[in-house]
């Protein structure tokens, strides 16, 4: 069965995992799901990712969540921006800086999906996905 928002589906994983103290959470493999968990690895919200063959047709995603010395996830925040019912789209001067700067927004663009950091710097806009902070 197919899942109506794909994205959503990683972001409440991750989320959920972080809040109940998990090592790592696992979810459906795909390539937006997959550079988007690359981008918070990146930015230094996650610890980890990998791509698992659990079974020979479908692949998981595995991502391990990092947390602090006191064992306090390091993700305090995360939040779906575009929906697939409401799609926001952003030029490259138009990006939003989250929580002043400490925190993230993840963009897709025709350059693939970076942070806004790096949109802003490649001069390049999109449909902006999530903010993490």
């Amino acid at each position: 069965m197919s899942m109506s928002d794909p994205i959503s589906d990683l972001l409440t994983r991750i989320r959920n995992g972080s809040q109940a103290r998990k090592e790592y959470i696992e979810c459906p493999w795909s390539r937006t799901n997959e550079k988007i968990a690359e981008v918070m690895v990146a930015e230094g919200f996650l610890k980890d990712l990998n791509v698992v063959e659990l079974d020979a047709p479908k692949k998981t995603l595995r991502v391990w969540i990092r947390y602090d010395r006191r064992h306090q996830p390091v993700l305090q925040g995360i939040r779906r921006i575009s929906r697939p019912s409401y799609r926001v789209y952003v030029g490259a001067k138009a990006i939003p800086a989250v929580r002043g700067g400490l925190g993230v927004s993840i963009v897709s663009t025709p350059s693939g999906i970076m942070p806004n950091r790096e949109a802003t710097k490649k001069n390049v806009g999109g449909e902006l996905l999530c903010s993490v902070w």
